[in-house]
């Protein structure tokens, strides 16, 4: 796989304006990133600023805390995808996990996995590593064993730290090896990348994408 289709390219600052997203975009084509990883708002807007390149748009769905109703994922998930995003990344529930109430978990990934299964849409599920114990990242590995979403994701860059060697290690472990994982959140540098790829992950979520890509460059 060539280097750049490594990377999301991220802007999800609530702040965020046209001209950062155009901008954005700009990059995205010009480094050939994989995607733009945005807030939903502006899913049509950067559909039309990547119009005839190979970048899809990716969506963040009940972003960042996950705490909406399922119908209201559903519906997001659904809303994303009719306005042109080729990748969705939910967030789970949290406060169910807590509970132990697995079944609104299988629940929740089996309805989001089918929609984007059905429109041709990748699809990961964010864990929010940095609120779970060990055990319930493994409860979570195995319900996406059992539903096979594309990819599986150790943060969404707000939560109280980041990506981290350790989880994508044991997200490595206990996942099906064609389930993907996604390492996001305080990844700036190449350095940090290349410990992300050598434990396990298939897929890199940053904001540096630019830097880390010229530094590859630089270095190859």
């Amino acid at each position: 796989m060539k280097f750049s289709k490594l990377f999301d390219h991220t802007q999800l600052k609530p702040y965020a304006t046209d001209e950062d997203m155009k901008k954005l975009c700009e990059e995205a084509m010009k480094y050939d990133f994989k995607t733009v990883a945005i807030n939903n708002a502006y899913i049509e807007k950067c559909v039309k600023f990547l119009e005839g390149s190979n970048v899809e748009v990716d969506a963040a769905i009940s972003f960042p805390l996950g705490q909406c109703t399922l119908e209201t994922k559903i519906f997001e998930t659904k809303d994303a995808i009719e306005k042109g995003a080729g990748e969705v990344d939910y967030v789970i529930n949290i406060g169910e996990l807590k509970n132990n109430n697995l079944k609104y978990i299988e629940k929740e990934m089996e309805s989001i996995v089918k929609i984007c299964r059905d429109n041709n849409v990748i699809v990961k599920v964010i864990f929010e590593n940095c609120y779970l114990e060990k055990e319930e990242k493994i409860t979570l590995c195995k319900i996406a064993n059992k539903y096979k979403p594309d990819f599986i994701k150790t943060s969404t860059g707000f939560g109280t730290s980041g990506a981290t060697v350790e989880d994508v290690k044991l997200m490595r472990e206990y996942t099906l090896p064609e389930i993907g994982i996604k390492a996001a959140g305080g990844i700036r540098d190449l350095d940090t990348v290349n410990k992300m790829l050598e434990a396990g992950a298939t897929r890199i979520g940053c904001s540096s994408s630019v830097k880390i890509v010229e530094e590859w460059e630089m270095n190859k």
